[in-house]
């Protein structure tokens, strides 16, 4: 997913670049925008976590492009790809240290797993929109 900073900053283009360059097919994206119970159902694991409503409240001010990847290895390489949640400690040419300014607000979103692919991806699309 990238997220509504790297959006509002105009990166949603050489994001995308360093995700195909990077190897990866983009089986389905859309344009959208989180409603308040999208962005709390999407991010429930952090319910109790003292950042949750400032959570919300970004994830929520603005569109997404959220996209299901493709790849041999796909959620490791991604990782890898868009650098530590904290821009400041990433490596340099990850996605978060060129487009991402704070922690809070790291430009994009990557599944941790697997299992959190699946449910990430069915979250955002029908099974009819997964090419």
């Amino acid at each position: 997913m990238i997220k509504p900073d790297a959006v509002e900053n105009g990166h949603i283009g050489a994001i995308l670049e360093k995700i195909t360059a990077a190897g990866f097919k983009i089986v389905a994206m859309k344009y959208t925008q989180l409603s308040v119970r999208d962005a709390q159902e999407f991010y429930a694991i952090h319910k109790e976590r003292p950042f949750f409503g400032e959570l919300v409240e970004f994830m929520t001010r603005g569109p997404i492009v959220a996209a299901i990847l493709e790849k041999d290895n796909a959620v490791e390489d991604f990782r890898a790809l868009i650098g530590a949640t904290n821009p400041a400690e990433a490596a340099e040419g990850t996605v978060r240290k060129l487009y991402a300014s704070n922690i809070a607000e790291n430009a994009v979103h990557g599944s941790d797993s697997d299992a959190n692919a699946q449910i990430e991806g069915a979250f955002h699309f029908a099974g009819r929109e997964v090419y």
